[in-house]
């Protein structure tokens, strides 16, 4: 098979010495603690380390991706990885830049910390020696005091370093300032590595360098409580070649979730991957070889136009996430839409996704003749300039050519029953549903 079709599974690149060369080589390492002796210590007998997931929404997202992934590469290394849900810090959630965060009710977080949980299952192996657990922050804070929590854990805090960490530090010169809950999350993340040193040896926590301030208290917390050094490693924001924002569509973030975000969705986000950030992707979000993706990067500067790097990235995420069955449905809509696929063949989800964006219009299910259709699906503004398409085999119905401009079509031609795809030429589609 083609890198198109061929989904990567995971697995080492044994071109390099370490498992820390090799993140540095994918660009996932923005800040860490002693690097010379994380780099020995991620090359020598397995450790625990752990990642942690907050529930504020019913689904992780593509910044989330980024730690999943990072965490396969680590265990397929021989690391043993902890997946933490935050039922508690997902009761406070850690502050944004901007404004607090609204609280959602138990009942909503501890439903999101099960969503949440499974989706961190599927990015990693609970099997063999290096099995992965999955924790919840909620089992040590329920029971604990708050005269515990401020006797046990608080007394080791210092506002003054607390008040410098660069998140607390924006709030607090902003106009909206900041809760003593949000400025306590650093604490409770801290607790958060204190427990699983204690209980599963854990010496490494991993985030994004966002969240730095977050991940050295913990650290701090374990030296001055167990007077043992461990160790945080922060991966980089991703941002495009351009200075935009990564992992937004339309205003709205990458899920992981299918129904948030659905498989077609998914794919073409990444198939409109600009050029210069094309090898950087697949670095990040692909267990393809450095081998693989330097052949890759030759093509993407020598023959851009194949854009053989924006669909192999296409193809290599969306079926990490949804799976390979779901993507080649997705690519297989995507080349019927323009008459390359059997559109008949499509099942209605996988439809309804790959129009969504399309225009929409209602028409009545006892039919239309194609003028008519090509007028109401806003693909001619006239009936002679719909007759005139016609005449010039530039209409199609469901990828049928319709050369009779007396034509009338109805819910027998339709996908489904009740859905024509009119298209005008090559690429001008519209959808339209047939009413009651």
């Amino acid at each position: 098979m083609s890198l198109q079709t061929e989904l990567r599974a995971p697995e080492n690149d044994s071109s390099f010495a370490n498992v820390w060369q090799e993140l540095k080589w994918r660009g996932l390492v923005q800040v860490s603690t002693d690097e010379a002796a994380l780099e020995e210590l991620l090359a020598g007998d397995p450790i625990t380390y752990y990642c942690g997931f907050d529930p504020t929404a019913p689904s992780l997202h593509l910044g989330n991706l980024v730690q999943l992934l990072t965490m396969r590469r680590m265990q397929l290394a021989g690391h043993k990885p902890l997946g933490l849900v935050g039922g508690s810090t997902g009761l406070v959630g850690d502050p944004r830049p901007t404004a607090e965060r609204t609280m959602n009710s138990k009942e909503t977080v501890a439903e999101w910390v099960g969503y949440l949980e499974g989706q961190v299952q599927r990015f990693l192996s609970f099997e063999g020696e290096n099995a992965a657990r999955m924790v919840n922050n909620l089992d040590w804070t329920a029971p604990m005091s708050a005269i515990d929590f401020l006797r046990d854990i608080g007394k080791y805090f210092r506002v003054g370093t607390m008040i410098k960490k660069d998140i607390v530090a924006s709030r607090l010169n902003s106009d909206e300032g900041i809760s003593y809950a949000e400025f306590s999350y650093q604490i409770l993340q801290g607790l958060d590595y204190l427990e699983l040193f204690r209980q599963y040896g854990c010496v490494l926590q991993q985030g994004g360098s966002d969240q730095w301030g977050n991940l050295t208290s913990g650290a701090d917390l374990i030296r001055k409580v167990e007077g043992a050094s461990v160790h945080a490693l922060g991966t980089p924001l991703i941002t495009n070649s351009d200075g935009t924002k990564f992992g937004k569509s339309e205003g709205n973030a990458i899920w992981l979730d299918a129904a948030m975000c659905s498989p077609f969705d998914m794919y073409q986000f990444w198939l409109n991957t600009a050029d210069d950030d094309v090898v950087d992707r697949l670095k990040v979000f692909t267990f393809l070889s450095r081998e693989e993706i330097t052949a890759i990067g030759e093509s993407v500067a020598e023959k851009p136009q194949v854009r053989e790097g924006q669909r192999t990235l296409a193809f290599q995420i969306t079926s990490l996430v949804h799976g390979v069955d779901a993507t080649l449905k997705v690519i297989a809509a995507s080349a019927a839409l323009f008459g390359q696929g059997d559109l008949a063949g499509l099942d209605e989800a996988t439809l309804a996704s790959a129009t969504r964006e399309l225009p929409r219009s209602i028409a009545p299910a006892q039919g239309l003749s194609i003028v008519d259709l090509l007028v109401a699906a806003g693909l001619a503004n006239s009936n002679s300039a719909a007759r005139r398409t016609v005449g010039e085999g530039g209409a199609y119905v469901n990828n049928a050519k319709v050369t009779d401009p007396d034509a009338v079509l109805g819910a027998a031609e339709a996908l489904h029953g009740k859905y024509l795809l009119v298209r005008r030429g090559k690429r001008t589609l519209s959808m339209v549903e047939l009413g009651s």
